[in-house]
Order: C-alpha cells, then structure tokens, then sequence
C-alpha cells in the first residue's frame, strides 16, 4: 500500500516539476511572439497537428462563405425539383416564377430559408470532402513520385469519388434537415412544421421518425456527392494541371478550371440531386407509407409518371448553383491553402 502512495507521490512530484517548467518558459515564450510574430505564426502552422487538420478547417470554411453567397439559388433549384411531383404534364415553373412567388408569399429573406441547415452541412460535408480529398491526393502524389511518375487522372477521380461518398455519409442528417426546411413552405399553412432552425429540425425529425430516419436518402446522396466531386474535384484538379503552362495568370487558372469543374459536376450530379431531394422532403401518408421506397423506385416511377427528361429540370439552376458555389469554394480554399502553408 506504501509502496503505491509513494508512487504516486513521486507522479504528483514529477508533474508539478513539468508544469513549474512550462509556467517559467511561458515569459520567454510569449517574449519570441511578440518580437516575432510572424516566426511564431509559421512554427504553429506547420506543427504535424495543425498540418493534418488545415485542410478539412480550410475546406469547411470555403464551403460555408460559398453556402452564404449561394443558398438563395439553392432554395430556387430545390422548390423547382419538388414541383409537378406524380404528374408528367404538371407545372412547368421558372428558376423566375418561383423566386416570384417565393417572395410574393413572404419576404425576400425567405429565400434564405434553411441558411442555418446549409451552413451546418457545410461544416460537416465540405470539412470533410475536400480535406480528405487534400489529404488522399498528398498520399497518392507521394507514391507517384516514389514510382517516378506523375499524379495522374485516375488518381484524381479516386480520390474524388472516395472523399465525396465519405463525407456525404457524415453530413446527410444536415442535408435532410436543409431539404424540410426548404420544402416546408410548400405545405398548406396549418400542415407547416415551422422549423425555428437546424437544431429544431434535426430534434423533431429523430423525436418523431426515428434517429435512422435522419439518414433518409443516404444512398442517392453518397452517389450524388461521389458523382459530384468526381466532376468538381478531379476535373478542377487536372484542368488546373493542363492550364499550368499557359499564358493564363494563377487567378485566371483557378477561375477556369473552376468553371469547368462546375459544369461537369452539374452535368453528372444532377439526376442524383434530383433524387435526393425527392427522398429527403417526402413524409409518411396516413396509411403509414411513403410515396418512394428508395432510390431506384424513385427513379422508376419518376420515369413512368414524368418522363427521363424531369431528372435534368432546373439544369441551368443547378448550374447556377453549382459551378459558382464550386468557384467560390475552390478560391477561397486555394487562398486558405496558399496563406496557410
């Protein structure tokens, strides 16, 4: 019994001794910030911690500045995919007559609906997509380089694909939650659920369906997020490579390859998007049913009652959409990158 006190003791000992170090370093310390910031800055940066989490904190910080410019476009492109819903020859809306109506049953702010929703999945989605993303790439060029061969773009589809299915798997439960909030003001007044936010949408969602209903239409979300960021991050990826040696500035480079990234995810992603969206706002019938029973009943019946072309309604919304949220994104995380490394 001794024996282990004195252990102890000599463990209490040897920890104060450790922070009685630290408490006197701490004067020289902060003496080395203030006359050098700048050296300062650039060791804690390039500590292996901060390193290994730049690229997710620099990618979830793109995607919610992206969200914040984009999400009335966003609100526009959902609410034209919900329209005409089991009937081929329904409603025809506008990107213009909705937007209308959207502002003549509220105010403009009502665009804006499910900011709070996109910025969350932001967080946990974009976080996650382009810093694994960032980090296979590291891992795949290391190899590449190790076999005296260059990067090239299978390992950039990959790598797209594999962090696009990840980090849509992590940010589904803020992504359904975006798609109530939004499709909420379809509903007649009294069926509204009124969400006050993502925290209350995600609460009444699990209290009222289930936990695993928050993972509703995860499977057409992963594809859709590996069918996008095979489109956005692999072609950004070697459009940039091929522009490398052009006359083009690094601006001009990155907002090219940008665009070009942009319509490519759009052109693949959409048909997906399009389906998640339709598994994500539906909601048991009174007979306890929902109208789809997964993503390729949906798409059969999609087929049958509305025709192949509804997949690509709202084409030059979802492009609207995409390709700038997708600049904004790639900018901004390349200006991170470059003032970070």
């Amino acid at each position: 019994m001794s024996s282990a006190v004195e252990a102890a003791k000599r463990k209490s000992e040897a920890a104060l001794a450790t922070a009685k170090d630290i408490a006197a370093d701490a004067p020289a310390a902060m003496q080395k910030v203030r006359e050098d910031p700048k050296a300062a800055t650039q060791s804690f940066l390039h500590s292996p911690f901060v390193r290994g989490a730049l690229p997710f904190i620099n990618g979830g910080a793109a995607g919610m500045v992206a969200t914040s410019v984009i999400q009335p476009v966003d609100m526009i492109k959902v609410r034209l995919q919900l329209a005409g819903e089991g009937v081929k020859t329904g409603p025809k809306p506008s990107p213009i007559s909705v937007t209308r109506d959207i502002i003549a049953a509220g105010k403009v702010m009502d665009l804006y609906t499910g900011l709070s929703a996109g910025l969350l999945r932001q967080a946990v989605y974009t976080t996650a997509r382009l810093g694994f993303f960032d980090t296979f790439m590291k891992r795949l060029t290391v190899r590449a380089e190790a076999k005296g061969n260059k990067i090239g773009f299978g390992e950039r589809a990959t790598a797209g694909l594999t962090a696009g299915g990840l980090a849509a798997m992590a940010g589904n439960p803020a992504d359904l939650a975006l798609i109530r909030m939004q499709s909420d003001g379809l509903k007649p007044a009294g069926q509204r659920a009124n969400y006050r936010g993502v925290g209350d949408a995600l609460m009444r969602i699990a209290k009222t369906e289930g936990v695993a209903r928050l993972w509703a239409g995860a499977y057409p979300t992963v594809v859709r997020a590996m069918a996008l960021n095979f489109g956005q991050l692999a072609f950004f990826s070697e459009a940039k490579a091929r522009l490398k040696d052009s006359s083009m500035g690094p601006r001009a480079q990155t907002l090219t390859a940008s665009a070009v990234a942009g319509f490519f995810a759009s052109f693949f992603s959409l048909p997906f998007d399009f389906m998640k969206t339709r598994l994500q706002k539906q909601t048991r019938g009174p007979d306890g049913t929902l109208p789809y029973k997964g993503m390729f009943d949906c798409f059969k019946k999609v087929i049958a009652e509305e025709g192949p072309l509804r997949f690509y309604r709202g084409f030059s919304t979802y492009y609207v959409r995409i390709a700038p949220h997708a600049m904004v994104t790639l900018i901004v995380a390349d200006y991170l990158n470059f003032i970070t490394k």
